[in-house]
């Protein structure tokens, strides 16, 4: 067997051994979103900071990263007048958790801006 062969076999074999090692896990990311097949742990407590001019408190949340959730503690992020926060959030649809990540939206309906026909509506809450 020649010495391309043997290192060929190799790197099939490794594929192959990687491939089982990995859990049983789809993960899609579109739009700002992740699914998954693991429920998130429950969240921990977090105490709410006192409120601070110019900035909206973003609650900690349970990322998915490198196939775990791991935990990202809440932060102040700086006020965008005008738009309205939607923070993280995990729902169970159709046998798979999806991920929303926070985002701002403009007239505050929760639809992305970029999937919104109206991003600018403010009478459609």
């Amino acid at each position: 067997m020649s010495i391309s062969r043997v290192v060929l076999s190799g790197m099939f074999a490794s594929i192959v051994v990687g491939a089982l090692a990995v859990p049983n896990v789809s993960e899609a990311r579109n739009y700002g979103e992740v699914l998954i097949q693991i429920a998130p742990p429950a969240l921990p407590y977090e105490a709410l900071p006192p409120p601070r001019r110019g900035y909206v408190w973003v609650s900690g949340y349970w990322n998915w990263h490198h196939h775990r959730h791991l935990w990202v503690p809440g932060t102040w992020v700086r006020e965008r007048r005008g738009y309205a926060y939607h923070p993280h959030q995990w729902e169970q649809r159709g046998g798979g958790w999806y991920l929303s990540h926070g985002r701002w939206d403009r007239d505050g309906d929760g639809v992305l801006n970029h999937r919104d026909r109206y991003p600018d509506n403010r009478y459609r809450r």
